[in-house]
């Protein structure tokens, strides 16, 4: 994986170089050049942000459902007891007053752990749509950093070439490639 920040920095060393021709045009695309590499890095590392943000957030998820699942299987356990202090009630004798308070506890901290389950499966889903946008944004962010590159490119080849057509269609991607990774956070 390469680094944005150095790539932004020789690809600005580069069009430095280019611009020490004292040719107008040159400069204008070593200009372009510069600045699609510094919004080409920044994309870059946005676009790594969100792709670690997606992956946290789809591991606390994982946590989340664990926790949920520990309250489900005391919610089980629970009523299973309730059950049972329940049926040795009904069946009196001297400690069917004792079983029945029992039994309610056991009822109360079923009802508990139900609820604690049920918060714990929403925050799930709650991080679970947290990574899915995190996820979005970075194949957005890849999509934008692509065409930034390539807009990096294709200045080059106009350096060598001289044919400002191709200089316009590198700005023409550059800002498509900005576009996308800006529409990226406004989706």
């Amino acid at each position: 994986m390469s680094d944005p920040a150095l790539e932004a920095h020789e690809h600005a060393e580069h069009a430095e170089h280019a611009a020490h021709e004292n040719n107008p045009f040159i400069s204008q695309v070593s200009m372009t050049i510069a600045v699609l590499a510094v919004v080409a890095a920044i994309t870059g590392s946005l676009e790594a942000v969100e792709a670690g943000s997606a992956i946290i957030e789809a591991n606390n998820a994982v946590l989340a459902q664990d926790r949920a699942t520990d309250e489900w299987d005391l919610y089980q356990a629970r009523s299973l007891k309730k059950h049972m202090y329940g049926i040795a009630a009904d069946s009196g004798g001297p400690k069917a007053d004792e079983y029945r308070k029992t039994a309610k506890h056991e009822g109360d901290g079923s009802t508990e752990a139900q609820n604690e389950a049920k918060k714990l499966e929403a925050e799930r889903d709650r991080l679970l749509a947290e990574s899915r946008t995190h996820e979005s944004r970075h194949h957005h962010l890849s999509i934008g950093a692509t065409l930034l590159e390539i807009g990096i490119a294709i200045s080059t080849i106009a350096i060598i070439t001289r044919q400002r057509w191709t200089w316009i269609a590198s700005g023409l991607l550059g800002v498509a490639g900005a576009a996308v990774a800006v529409a990226s956070y406004l989706m």
